[in-house]
């Protein structure tokens, strides 16, 4: 039995499709992503597997329960984190852990295991209120008070947005700990090289799934030659890259353009280069590169637009 069901789940708020026909499934001990820019329906989904909020059409299930028909049952064996630091800003480290346990009629002692390693980085701070606490310290006491009552499945909707790299690396390697003790995660985030970090990723944009599969199996399905290509200066350099004969797709990726070629080309590096330097370009460099997550998820958005359309930048890096 998976661990979360979607069944063509369609959610709209007025005229505007928040989700669209969206099936999905999360086998138990997981740890699966939801990956897309903002807008690409990753709360919606949250708040409706949650029982915050209640689809338009399709069903849906969470460690077996309907989220409609046995959204008690689901309070319980679900913890959930959403996006925006919800807990009360006023009560102390300590203060609002126990109003969580008290809640979910549990203690802090009774699950203490579960969040040990967690509440031992935020003990020296138990008496300092939440809303004093720096993002990478709300970060944590969000995730202990959402873990306090040791449910089955985890919800976090984008936990690592606005917090430094370090505190990245840090909620990463806790959640690889919590995947380790059973229980089964499902994590959204606007962040490409977070995806790489699941064991599945769904690939969201506009509230539609454009593919589920593994990070692995996502890069190995980049059909085309890629190559990081870096001048002097990056937006002519896009431009031109664009206008070159052999060009299929390009985009700014971090300090380069990422450039994929409609057809192979042994001379790839040479021509490129020879084309650049004929414009006028600087300091080229011509590499090539694999495929990552991002490529991918940029040539799905692609088949889905119309002939020649605009070219557009990536959603997230």
């Amino acid at each position: 039995m998976p661990a979360v069901e979607l069944t063509n789940i369609s959610k709209a708020y007025g005229t505007t499709a928040a989700v669209r026909d969206v099936s999905l499934t999360v086998e138990p001990g997981e740890l699966f992503g939801l990956i897309g820019p903002d807008g690409a329906g990753k709360t919606t989904l949250f708040r409706i597997l949650a029982t915050l909020l209640l689809a338009d059409a399709g069903t849906a299930t969470v460690a077996g329960h309907d989220v409609v028909r046995d959204f008690r049952a689901i309070r319980n064996v679900v913890g959930y984190m959403p996006g925006r630091f919800s807990l009360y800003q006023d009560l102390t480290v300590q203060e609002n852990l126990a109003f969580f346990a008290a809640v979910f009629r549990t203690t802090v002692q009774e699950n203490y295991e579960l969040v040990r390693d967690i509440y031992e980085q935020l003990a020296p701070f138990k008496d300092r209120r939440a809303g004093a606490l720096s993002g990478g310290m709300k970060q944590k006491l969000a995730l202990c008070c959402a873990l306090i009552h040791k449910p089955e499945v985890l919800l976090l909707d984008e936990p690592t947005t606005g917090v430094d790299a370090v505190s990245r690396q840090e909620f990463w390697h806790m959640l690889g700990t919590l995947k380790a003790k059973g229980i089964t995660i499902v994590v959204s985030t606007p962040y490409m090289d977070e995806a790489a970090r699941c064991e599945r990723v769904a690939l969201l944009q506009t509230g539609q799934v454009l593919r589920v599969d593994t990070p692995a199996a996502l890069r190995a399905a980049y059909p085309w030659p890629l190559y990081a290509v870096r001048a002097a200066r990056m937006h002519p350099l896009l431009q031109d890259l664009r206008a070159y004969p052999g060009t299929h797709s390009c985009y700014a990726f971090g300090e380069t353009a990422h450039l994929s070629l409609a057809r192979p080309d042994a001379e790839a590096t040479a021509h490129l280069t020879a084309y650049l330097t004929g414009k006028g370009h600087r300091d080229v460099a011509v590499t090539p590169v694999p495929a990552t997550i991002e490529d991918t998820f940029m040539e799905l958005l692609t088949q889905q637009q119309p002939a020649n359309p605009e070219p557009h930048e990536p959603a997230a890096q």
